[in-house]
């Protein structure tokens, strides 16, 4: 029985039991490495389902629509196009963003660069949801004390022990004056709102479907992020995935090359540039599996002769974004950290180490712009 003739036969119905079986035997017969998981992806997304709820229900018979999809899926994985082109989708750290041909497919390596680069930033990030947590308690004690008719200094007081209670040292009488408030304003109410930190901003060079940019937005509500890739449709892809996610109004995409389309005004002041480009060497791609070279777009992935092409233009363009300390973090081959590390050593970072990905292969480089750059005398 050939893929479209899946679900046709007469007889016994098909069934949820009858049609995972069939499938993870045909596509097994054509050589697919994980049988038994395709046909769960498949079935599952034919069924609006999870692969969980697939056996909660395993004898339900199918549709004659579900297996009309079930056709179709079965032949474009039998000619081995990736699962997430077929279903439409993939989950990414704590989301679920859209994929499409055309656009690369993220990997659990590219979830290894986010955390890595997202520990290099946490004192910034504590900073900025110290200031939240302070902001809403502060709102909340302001709403009560005028409520209540208290004066100032049973407020400073409420304000000190509420600080203490929830773990908060940050509380200085003399350092919550407000952008807008004068000195004599802010000794008069204590509880005029702590000034904010400097904004997060993150750049994230080479975006594809967007998943680093969207995930930043989530995981970090206090950051601003540019979004650049050469590719119209990744561009598309990833302002649709921003916009779903409903971060596209702290997530600005624009279509460049690298960094050459970054806002002027954001010279000196991004904490992060990260960048998951091209990195396979052109020699190593021909010996990669052909599910990805026949199917994944060669531009998102030949990173020329030695693999380093636009990691050198990383190198080129992040210092004059970031800030004095800022990160640079990439995901490259394993075969290219080394001269990685040298290159980046030579264009003035510092602070630079290798993180391994889950297979314990070196993976990402993540590197600093020098707090100064004036020698000590």
């Amino acid at each position: 029985m050939t893929a479209e003739e899946v679900g046709t036969q007469a007889g016994e119905p098909w069934t949820v039991r009858k049609i995972l079986s069939w499938i993870e035997r045909y596509l097994s017969d054509r050589g697919d490495t994980n049988p038994r998981l395709a046909a769960q992806w498949l079935v599952s997304e034919a069924l609006g389902c999870s692969r969980i709820a697939l056996y909660a229900d395993i004898d339900r018979p199918l549709s004659a629509e579900e297996r009309t999809i079930l056709r179709e899926y079965t032949r474009r994985r039998a000619a081995g196009e990736p699962l997430q082109y077929i279903t439409g989708s993939v989950d990414f750290r704590f989301i679920t963003i859209k994929v499409r041909p055309g656009v690369l497919i993220p990997r659990p390596e590219t979830e290894v660069l986010m955390s890595e680069a997202l520990s290099e930033l946490k004192p910034r990030i504590d900073e900025w949801r110290s200031f939240e947590r302070e902001s809403l308690l502060r709102r909340e004690l302001q709403a009560q004390m005028t409520a209540a008719g208290a004066s100032t200094t049973v407020a400073d007081n409420a304000l000190k022990q509420a600080l203490e209670e929830r773990g908060n040292s940050t509380y200085n009488s003399e350092a919550v004056i407000g952008a807008n408030t004068n000195k004599n304003e802010a000794e008069d109410n204590p509880l005029t709102l702590p000034v904010a930190p400097l904004p997060l901003r993150f750049v994230d060079a080479c975006t594809g479907t967007g998943c680093i940019a969207a995930s930043l937005a989530r995981e970090v509500p206090s950051s601003s992020i540019i979004a650049t890739d050469i590719s119209a449709e990744a561009c598309a892809l990833a302002a649709e995935n921003a916009a779903d996610l409903s971060v596209s109004d702290r997530v600005d995409v624009v279509s460049c090359n690298v960094l050459d389309g970054v806002d002027p005004n954001w010279q000196g002041t991004v904490d992060l540039v990260i960048s998951n480009p091209p990195y396979i060497p052109t020699d190593v791609l021909q010996s990669i599996d052909q599910e990805v070279t026949a199917f994944e777009p060669r531009l998102a992935l030949d990173g020329g002769e030695d693999g380093l092409d636009v990691f050198r233009r990383l190198l080129d363009q992040a210092p004059a974004l970031l800030v004095p300390g800022g990160v640079l973090a990439v995901e490259l081959h394993e075969d290219c950290l080394s001269q990685a590390r040298s290159l980046a050593a030579a264009a003035g970072f510092d602070d630079i180490r290798i993180a391994q990905d889950l297979a314990g292969r070196p993976r990402v480089l993540i590197a600093h712009k020098p707090l100064s750059t004036i020698s000590p005398v």
